[in-house]
C-alpha cells in the first residue's frame, strides 16, 4: 500500500478541511515570522541611528582633580596633568584598536578597522563674539559624524578654509566667501552646516594644522574621537588597551546609549515573541480540533483500510503525511503571509524602517509550522489507530 499516495487522493478530496486545518497553522507561524521581520528591520534601523551618536571611544587628557586642605582647611581643588595630547600618541591608539578589531574579526589587513579624528579646542573672539573654534582632520572627521551636511557652500578644501556651524553662521551674519581672522591667521569660510541639534551648531571647524600654527599649538591636540569599522565591535577592550598602554591619556567607551536602546528593542521582541507562542498554541488546538473531525468522518474509510490489512501503523502513516503536508503548506503561506504582515505594521512600530524579504526564515517558518502541525495531530491519530474493524461498520 502506497500511503504516501493515498493521502494525497484523500486530501483532494477533502481540500476544505485540509485548508482550515492549515489556517491555523499559517496564523501562528505567520505572527512569529512577521514579528522576527520586524525585529530584524528595527535592529537595522537602530544600529544606522547608533552611527550617528558619534565616537565609539572618546580620549581626553588624563587629568585628575587633588584635594588641597591644610589641616581642617580646605584650600580647594587643583587640576593635576597636561591638558593636551601629544599628537605623536595618535599612531599608538590607532595600532592599538587595528590590532584588536583584527583579532576579534579574524582578518589581517593594511587598511585601518578604526578612525581617528583628533580634536583641538581654541575659544576665540570672532568679530566680537566669543566663538569656540575647534581643529579637525577634515577627512577623518566625517567618517566619525556621518551625519554632517553641508548646507550652503562646500566642504574643506584648503588648509586656510573653515566650515561654520548652522547657529553661528546666524549669529556672526556670515556666509561663504567672507573670511574671519584667528589670532592673526586669515581663514575663509567655504561651507555652513545643515542644523545638527547639538553643540556642532555653535562652533567654528578649522582644519587642525592651520588652527595649531595660528595658536602655537603644535603636535597637540585636545581630545580624540575613535569609530570602529563596525557597530557590535568590542570597543571596551579598544579603550582599556589604551588605557593600559598610551600614558597621559583617558580613553572612555560611550555606549550607554547603544546598551539602553538594544535592551529596549530584546524587551519588545521577547514580549511580542511571547504573543506569538500563544497565538501558535491557539493555532495547535485548532488543527486538534479539525484533525478530530476528520478522523470521525474517515471512520468508515479507516474501518475498510483495517478491513483488507491495514496495520495501525500504516494508519498512523496517513495521518503523519497530511501532518506534515499541512506543516509544509501552513508553514511557506505563513513566511509570505509574515513576511507582508510586517510590511504592514514596521512602519507603524518603528518610524523611516526599511522591511525586506529575509530568505533564512523560510526554513523557520516551515520547520515550525510542521512541527506544530506534527504535534497537534499526534493525538487524532493515535485515536484513529484504536478503532476497531467492528467500530467502524457500526457507524454505517
Amino acid at each position: 500500500m502506497k500511503l504516501f499516495n493515498v493521502t494525497i487522493k484523500d486530501i483532494l478530496n477533502r481540500k476544505k478541511r485540509v485548508l482550515y486545518a492549515a489556517t491555523g497553522v499559517v496564523v501562528g507561524t505567520m505572527t512569529v515570522i512577521g514579528i522576527l521581520t520586524v525585529a530584524d528591520a528595527g535592529q537595522a534601523r537602530i544600529y544606522d541611528q547608533l552611527d550617528k551618536y558619534g565616537p565609539n571611544i572618546m580620549v581626553t587628557p588624563a587629568i585628575t582633580s587633588l584635594d588641597m586642605s591644610f589641616g581642617d582647611l580646605s584650600l580647594g581643588m587643583v587640576a593635576v596633568g597636561d591638558n593636551y595630547i601629544e599628537e605623536s600618541k595618535l599612531a599608538e591608539m590607532k595600532n592599538i584598536g587595528n590590532k584588536i578589531l583584527g583579532d576579534h574579526l579574524r582578518i589581517r589587513t593594511t587598511s585601518d578597522l578604526v578612525a581617528l579624528a583628533p580634536k583641538l579646542y581654541i575659544n576665540e573672539q570672532v568679530a566680537g563674539t566669543t566663538v569656540l573654534l575647534v581643529g579637525i582632520d577634515p577627512r577623518n572627521e566625517t567618517q566619525v559624524k556621518t551625519w554632517w551636511n553641508v548646507n550652503r557652500g562646500r566642504y574643506f578644501e584648503n588648509p586656510d578654509d573653515a566650515v561654520v556651524g548652522y547657529m553661528v553662521a546666524n549669529l556672526l551674519k556670515v556666509s561663504p566667501g567672507d573670511v574671519i581672522n584667528l589670532n592673526g591667521t586669515p581663514v575663509t569660510i567655504s561651507g555652513v552646516l545643515d542644523a545638527t541639534g547639538s553643540n556642532d551648531d555653535y562652533r567654528v571647524f578649522v582644519p587642525i594644522g592651520t588652527l595649531q600654527q595660528a595658536y602655537d599649538k603644535e603636535g597637540l591636540v585636545s581630545s580624540v574621537d575613535i569609530r570602529g569599522c563596525c557597530t557590535t565591535c568590542p570597543i571596551e577592550k579598544i579603550a582599556d588597551g589604551i588605557n593600559a598602554a598610551v600614558t597621559g591619556v583617558r580613553a572612555v567607551a560611550v555606549k550607554q546609549v547603544a546598551a539602553a536602546e538594544m535592551d529596549m528593542m530584546d524587551r519588545v521582541g521577547n514580549t511580542m515573541l511571547s504573543l506569538s507562542a500563544i497565538t501558535l498554541v491557539v493555532g495547535m488546538f485548532g488543527v486538534v480540533n479539525t484533525m478530530m473531525a476528520s478522523v470521525n468522518e474517515r471512520l468508515k474509510d479507516i474501518g475498510i483500510m483495517r478491513a483488507v490489512g491495514a496495520s495501525r501503523r500504516q494508519i498512523l502513516g496517513i495521518f503523519t503525511y497530511e501532518a506534515l503536508i499541512i506543516g509544509i503548506l501552513g508553514g511557506v503561506l505563513g513566511y509570505l503571509a509574515g513576511t507582508a504582515l510586517a510590511y504592514f505594521i514596521g512602519p507603524l512600530i518603528f518610524e523611516g524602517i526599511s522591511i525586506s524579504w529575509i530568505p533564512r526564515y523560510l526554513p523557520v517558518s516551515v520547520g515550525l509550522a510542521t512541527l506544530i502541525a506534527v504535534i497537534a495531530t499526534s493525538y487524532p491519530a493515535l485515536r484513529a489507530t484504536k478503532f476497531k474493524v467492528s467500530d467502524s461498520f457500526r457507524s454505517l
